[in-house]
């Protein structure tokens, strides 16, 4: 049986037509819908959202085509578009009946929640992103071998098949890698959800690159048209990041408030899974962001 979140209830809240999301529910009071990175799942705020909880109601799902969500098809190249699904976030808060909501995502989640923000700026009152940056940024800054670091982000851009069966071949060892390499605390990650994440990617190859491969098409085409048209974020946003600007010659803070006028930019020192590693720190940023 998969970890859960105690103290948290679970439901599946359809979202879509032939889509719906596995979510915990937890805690009382104003809405905090937080959204997961890659290879996670929910559970990866699982210390955040217990503390949030005290305060707020707190609505942590898997994505679609991550953990035990629905994973439909991509036939066309937008069902995992992040305007897809950051519409499938909005129904979600508004079938548990919140219009309004704040958000905050990791890494991909991440993604997600500034195309919610930037598509549905009436319903996200704040937003806060973690260790990411915005699309359109993330492949302009992405050059010469320094982009080696990001070598997954190329594989899973290629059309459809190969880099599906390279995945499946050895999907352990693939994920395995990230989970690794990227926490500078492996006890941040003990074994039980170090597994659960595993399973949940092993059942998940093909949404989770069809997921990657929209952030090199769609979702290019989506942040380069809000930019030709100077749509912006409009609610107070917080975005916490590790210090890769040095190394891979770029200023983070800048290309984030070129996306969000009222902008809160820190550093933080830990690993990529900041949710799990610094948690009270998250926590900490994210009370902050809320009183804004």
């Amino acid at each position: 049986m998969n970890p859960t979140i105690p103290g948290f209830s679970y439901d599946r809240v359809p979202v879509a037509e032939g889509v719906a999301l596995h979510v915990a529910v937890g805690g009382s009071g104003s809405p905090v819908v937080l959204l997961h990175g890659f290879p996670q799942t929910h559970l990866m705020w699982r210390h955040v959202a217990a503390d949030l909880a005290a305060e707020h109601t707190v609505i942590c799902p898997d994505l679609r085509g991550y953990g035990d969500s629905d994973k439909p098809a991509d036939p066309d190249g937008t069902a995992y578009a992040k305007r897809t699904m950051a519409a499938d976030v909005v129904a979600l808060a508004r079938t548990l009946g919140h219009e309004r909501f704040a958000l905050a995502g990791h890494d991909r989640g991440a993604l997600v929640a500034v195309r919610a923000g930037l598509d549905h700026p009436a319903a996200v009152t704040h937003l806060a992103a973690l260790d990411v940056l915005p699309t359109l940024d993330m492949w302009d800054v992405l050059h010469g071998a320094t982009a080696a670091v990001a070598f997954h982000l190329y594989l899973m851009a290629q059309p459809p098949g190969l880099p599906e069966r390279l995945i499946a071949a050895t999907p352990d060892a693939f994920f395995g890698h990230f989970l690794d390499l990227w926490a500078r605390d492996p006890d941040a990650l003990p074994a039980g959800v170090r597994a659960a994440y595993l399973k949940a990617s092993r059942a998940a190859v093909p949404s989770i690159v069809a997921d990657y491969r929209a952030s090199a098409g769609v979702d290019v085409d989506h942040d380069r048209a809000d930019r030709e048209q100077g749509n912006r974020l409009r609610m107070p946003v917080t975005v916490l990041q590790q210090d890769w600007g040095a190394a891979l010659g770029y200023d983070a803070a800048a290309l984030w408030r070129a996306w969000a006028a009222e902008l809160r930019h820190v550093t933080v020192d830990c690993g990529h899974f900041m949710a799990e590693e610094a948690p009270a720190q998250v926590a900490a940023a994210l009370r902050e962001l809320l009183t804004r």
